[in-house]
Order: structure tokens, then C-alpha cells, then sequence
């Protein structure tokens, strides 16, 4: 399965995403994306399944639990996938952190001058 037949699925993005913050319980994962989403636990546990064999998520047990982390290999290679559109967004982002850095000087100079 492709990296972005994987992705596709909000669900499963969810769960990346839950995943980037560090290692989750089956459970925890369980009831996040059941309160969101309004869906099974078994259709949870298909999702995780899809993640698993694709390679995108790691499983380990820890006593009765099964821990879950994010495998960065394949989203390496959607990384390197974007590579060639990068040119899209690279100067807008280059250009917001001009200006995130200019206001930050501004607030800066301006604190500066409140406390003298």
C-alpha cells in the first residue's frame, strides 16, 4: 500500500498525529479516536492494523497492553516525496519567519523602552 493510500484516511492521520507526541496504549488510541471519529473499537484496531503493516507504526507489549509509536522510515519517504513541491511553500515560509522575527524585535524594543 502506498504511503498516501495510508495517509488518506483521516483516522489513521489521527492517530499519527497522537503518535508524534510520543508512545500510546492500544486503549488510550482507542478512545481518543472513538470520541472523535464515532467509530468501533474493532474499526480502531483495523485502522492501527493498516498503520502496522505499512510500516508507519511500531507495536510492543507491555503486560496485558500493546504500546504503539510512530516508525519515522515512511514518512521519511513521504518527506523525500515532497521534496520536488517544496519550491511551492519554502519562500512564504521564509518570508513568515522574517516576520516573526521582526515582530519579536519589535515587542522587544518596545519592552525595552517600557522599562526604562
Amino acid at each position: 500500500m502506498h504511503a498516501f493510500d495510508v495517509l488518506g484516511d483521516p483516522v489513521r492521520r489521527h492517530l499519527i498525529e497522537l503518535l508524534a507526541q510520543g508512545e500510546l496504549s492500544a486503549g488510550a488510541l482507542s478512545d481518543d479516536v472513538r470520541a472523535r471519529f464515532g467509530i468501533s473499537q474493532p474499526a480502531v484496531s483495523q485502522h492501527l492494523k493498516v498503520l502496522r503493516e505499512a510500516g508507519f507504526v511500531a507495536v510492543r507489549p507491555e503486560g496485558t497492553r500493546r504500546l504503539y509509536a510512530v516508525r519515522p522510515e515512511p514518512l521519511r519517504q513521504v518527506d523525500d516525496w515532497l521534496v520536488p513541491f517544496r519550491h511551492f511553500w519554502a519562500p512564504r515560509l521564509a518570508a513568515l519567519g522574517t516576520e516573526i522575527a521582526r515582530g519579536k524585535r519589535a515587542r522587544r524594543s518596545t519592552r525595552d523602552k517600557d522599562e526604562k
